[in-house]
């Protein structure tokens, strides 16, 4: 039997402080108190007729209700399926009908969208008394979640992630982080995200994990101090605007920085380490490996050869990696020879949900998985990523699918052809914007409004461009690399 939730359960037994702290409610919570009230929120799904491989939607926001939810959707064997709070309806009915989910679990702002069941969360002080239920008697591989993100041909497919992925992962971060019990953990990554397994690590290790359910720079570096964070979460964006000012009297207490979710420009990296000579944990993962339960991180004892401030490091516990050949992944590059990222080891996704097709193309049958993601080894094995193979635009650790953006904004009537594409920010890395051949007269303002109505809001292209026409190979295959030249500001 392996049930990630029984981590809980042994912390219970022997830790007697507060593991988790939510500042927006000032609310804090031991790790009996967590798997009580994750017990009451599981008993009400028993009661709506939930079982073992059942999927169930979350859609909250950022949230002790949100986290809890994941793990008394786990707890019993059922399947969870993480959504963003900005999502839209017709993006959740895609998830709901691709899923077959039984119930979504939400708030009583959201009790009216779609035709589904759902269980009301607004009050976890309900639960807080509730019996310890036992954990299901879940498998290593048993899924516990499907991790749905979005493909080239538009429509998002959903990782099947296990007990034993997740197990793999928090092993692993534990290990990179060097977690201990006196830790505090602060955590801004969204918890529809893969990265809150970062958080959940905490969590196992005994840490105290505070919740950040809305990062602003002001808020998180008053918490930074004030509570005295030794382990912080950040991306691209957050480190660079802590390059922009002097914080060293808020960061005097962190030993390490999380990054992850997008390229870390090396001047901005080793500006931040110069100015606070604090390692950047600077990970390499991807939704279909829990983050690094297989993958790559460069760690504090690697700044002694890290000076070059661009790789993403080495393979972490359990992991292998390789480079092959972009059409032919049987064939292996050589050392610094540039190709598709491969990865192999335990966390890797069992595929993608009811998508065969896809599986067999990235999910090898020796065990690889291929990335989509481009790069190269050193001859110390680390690895640096220079490219990615698909037309992902990654902003703000938010990831983009040119063709689902453009699948959507096609039916605006006055759009023609339109092309999604990005171009370098030095605060969010990239960001989406669109070329547009108009079908009659130019209407950027039109088409922003039925983006707004239709799409997230980081799916939202940020500048429209009138083209006469798009750019394309033997008048079809779309040369988005010759946008990106000619609008690069």
């Amino acid at each position: 039997m392996l049930n990630i939730t029984t981590f809980l359960d042994a912390n219970s037994y022997r830790l007697d402080k507060d593991v988790l702290y939510s500042p927006k409610n000032n609310e804090k919570y031991n790790s009996l108190e967590i798997l009580k009230t994750i017990s009451g929120i599981a008993k009400e799904l028993k009661e709506r007729g939930i079982e073992k491989g059942d999927r169930v939607l979350i859609y909250l926001n950022n949230s002790p209700e949100y986290l809890f939810s994941l793990f008394a959707i786990w707890r019993i064997g059922a399947i969870a399926i993480p959504t963003n709070r900005i999502y839209t309806t017709n993006e959740l009915s895609y998830l709901v009908e691709d899923s077959d989910s039984k119930l979504i679990i939400t708030d009583e702002k959201a009790k009216d969208i779609l035709d589904i069941e759902k269980l009301i969360i607004n009050d976890l002080n309900k639960y807080k008394d509730s019996n310890i239920i036992p954990p299901a008697n879940t498998k290593w591989d048993d899924l516990c979640q499907l991790q749905y993100t979005s493909g080239t041909t538009g429509k998002p497919k959903g990782s099947m992630l296990t007990h034993g992925n997740y197990y793999t992962a928090i092993h692993n971060e534990c290990d990179v982080l060097g977690l201990k019990q006196t830790d505090i953990f602060l955590g801004i990554y969204p918890m529809a995200h893969v990265g809150l397994s970062w958080a959940i690590s905490a969590l196992r290790s005994g840490s105290l994990y505070i919740m950040m359910e809305q990062y602003n720079l002001e808020d998180y570096l008053k918490l930074c101090k004030d509570e005295k964070v030794t382990v912080l979460t950040g991306m691209p964006p957050v480190i660079h605007s802590l390059t922009d000012i002097d914080a060293r009297l808020d960061l005097q207490t962190v030993r390490e920085i999380i990054s992850g979710g997008g390229p870390l420009h090396k001047k901005i990296w080793k500006k931040f380490y110069q100015t606070y000579h604090i390692p950047i944990i600077n990970a390499y993962g991807l939704s279909e490996t829990i983050v690094i339960g297989t993958g790559t991180v460069i760690r504090p004892e690697d700044y002694i050869t890290a000076d070059r401030y661009e790789s993403v490091g080495h393979p972490v516990c359990f992991s292998e990696i390789k480079i092959v050949d972009e059409l032919d992944s049987e064939k292996e590059m050589k050392k610094y020879e540039t190709g598709e990222i491969a990865l192999r080891g335990p966390a890797i996704a069992k595929g993608y949900w009811k998508n065969e097709k896809s599986t067999k193309e990235s999910f090898l049958e020796d065990g690889w998985f291929l990335t989509g993601d481009i790069g190269y080894l050193d001859d110390d094995n680390r690895l640096f990523i220079t490219d990615r193979k698909k037309d992902m635009i990654v902003m703000s650790g938010w990831k983009i699918y040119p063709t689902e953006v453009e699948e959507e904004l096609i039916k605006y009537p006055k759009v023609d052809e339109i092309a999604i594409f990005s171009i370098g920010d030095c605060h969010k890395g990239e960001i989406p914007v669109a070329a547009v051949v108009w079908k009659d007269e130019e209407d950027k303002e039109g088409l922003i409004e039925f983006a707004r109505e239709n799409l997230s809001r980081y799916k939202i292209p940020r500048k429209i461009f009138t083209i006469d026409e798009l750019p394309r190979v033997n008048g079809w295959k779309l040369l988005r690399r010759k946008l990106k030249e000619k609008y690069q500001e």
